[in-house]
């Protein structure tokens, strides 16, 4: 079958637009005139025609969720000995938008002899490498629906970690967004007010206060300067964040900064060990399977320390050896990696490596947690310190003010 999208006018003159997944142009010709209505334009969907430009800016991604929801469903489905097919089209209703679409075109696919991996091969912003080449190893074993448990419990790992991370990011931010708003209040009203009160007496401003005050009519004077410097240092940030090279040299940073560069190993030990692990316990080979993992990295500069590893290991054998040798793996997890090379579980290791370091990486990332918001307070802290001195120190000289 296909996605066709249709305009058709009812039997009162309105216009009606809507999908028809029927089997021909014909099909769905018939279709409108059962439900009464005439037809204007009847085209083949595409992935995003039904959509318009400010839509498609906000549909361009489907989310983690509902790609979480429909492996876990479609699971469920193979479990219950429900053929693939009949469960893709048990599950298409269960979406809307762009995913709905892929789904029915995976569908024909299936309906045409196309393996599910191929078909969803299709679709790489969608279903990544690890994804894709899970699934194949499911198919060729005949264990599609644990493969696709484990890759619905992958996906969970990965998003509470990404969670985490944002998390611990966003606090921090919130509360020096609001801290700074709190000060430039505080700063260019209250003290140029206070200051005029005191030069009104004829007495001089304490330094502090001078300070304060040169600091409240520089932004009172240059305020859409400084906005437009806070505006696009953001975008700029933003922008060097999307380049390869920008990209590349903010991970360089944070290897730099040593809570984040424990964070950052420990979130490649973690990565590393369950993604080998899990595609080496599905049957895909070594050499497929360090390929896929070390693409999945995410900082890229110990992404190319894994890569220089991956292609040593791949000629000469012995993955702990070429591990140690990268620094990013603390001994005991490359031991655990070499019992597991020597006793023929590497797979089984590489899984209980990662399970133990999920354990450190939560605790790291609660102490940057702690750490950025430790920093947040003492700097508002200093701040607000300078602002009341700035106040109470010239009202505390006037004999005549009294709070």
């Amino acid at each position: 079958m296909a996605l066709y999208i249709y305009e058709a006018l009812s039997k009162n003159g309105k216009r009606v637009r809507g999908t028809l997944d029927v089997p021909s142009l014909a099909r769905a010709r018939d279709q409108l005139t059962k439900q009464g209505l005439f037809p204007i334009s009847i085209v083949v969907a595409t992935q995003e025609a039904r959509y318009s430009l400010v839509q498609r800016f906000f549909i361009r991604k489907v989310s983690l969720k509902d790609k979480m929801v429909f492996t876990k469903q479609l699971a469920v489905l193979l479990e219950a000995d429900v053929p693939l097919l009949q469960s893709f089209e048990l599950l298409i209703d269960q979406f809307k938008g762009r995913f709905k679409t892929i789904l029915i075109h995976i569908k024909d696919d299936l309906k045409e002899g196309t393996s599910l991996a191929e078909s969803l091969k299709k679709y790489p912003t969608i279903f990544n490498n690890i994804y894709v080449q899970l699934v194949r190893a499911g198919e060729a074993s005949g264990k599609l629906e644990v493969i696709l448990d484990r890759l619905h419990e992958y996906m969970e790992r990965q998003e509470e970690v990404k969670k985490k991370l944002k998390k611990a990011l966003f606090m921090p931010t919130i509360q020096l967004t609001l801290a700074l708003i709190v000060v430039v209040g505080l700063t260019t009203k209250v003290i140029p007010q206070m200051a005029d009160l005191i030069t009104s007496t004829g007495r001089e401003l304490p330094t502090i206060t001078e300070i304060m005050m040169s600091i409240a009519n520089f932004i009172n004077s240059h305020y859409v300067m400084l906005l437009a410097i806070i505006i696009g240092t953001v975008s700029l940030f933003l922008y060097a964040r999307s380049t390869p090279s920008g990209a590349r040299r903010l991970d360089e940073i944070k290897l730099r900064i040593p809570l984040l560069s424990y964070v950052a190993k420990t979130n490649v030990v973690v990565q590393f060990s369950y993604t080998l692990g899990l595609l080496l316990e599905s049957g895909v080979n070594l050499p497929q399977a360090l390929d896929i993992v070390v693409d999945s990295i995410d900082n890229r500069i110990l992404a190319d320390t894994l890569r220089e590893a991956r292609d040593k290991i791949i000629k000469q054998g012995n993955i702990s050896q070429y591990l140690r040798q990268t620094h990013i793996f603390p001994p005991i997890a490359t031991h655990l990696i070499n019992t597991g090379e020597q006793t023929g579980e590497l797979d089984s290791m590489l899984l209980m490596i990662a399970k133990n370091y999920e354990v450190e990486l939560s605790e790291a990332i609660d102490g940057l947690t702690t750490a950025l918001s430790l920093g947040m307070l003492v700097f508002v802290a200093i701040t607000i310190l300078c602002i009341v001195l700035a106040i109470a120190l010239p009202m505390f000289s006037m004999g005549d003010i009294t709070f």
